[in-house]
């Protein structure tokens, strides 16, 4: 099951990083609406996982302080 992860993980990347060209592309092209709404949706993404940490985060100390 590992190595099929693995496989399967290896082969995606060329997808994932040519996203990244067409985020360039659309930003480029001057829409200044669009560009927006791009680096809101990355301040978005950057955000959720560092919340969820500190959800996280905050559920183990209060199990940790009741011991």
């Amino acid at each position: 099951m590992k190595k099929f992860i693995f496989i399967l993980l290896f082969f995606l990347t060329e997808l994932i990083s040519a996203q990244c060209a067409m985020c360039k592309a659309v930003v480029e092209s001057g829409d200044a609406e669009i560009a927006e709404g791009l680096n809101d949706g990355i301040i978005y993404l950057m955000a959720f996982p560092y919340v969820l940490v500190g959800i996280a985060a905050y559920f183990l100390f209060r199990k940790w302080k009741k011991k």
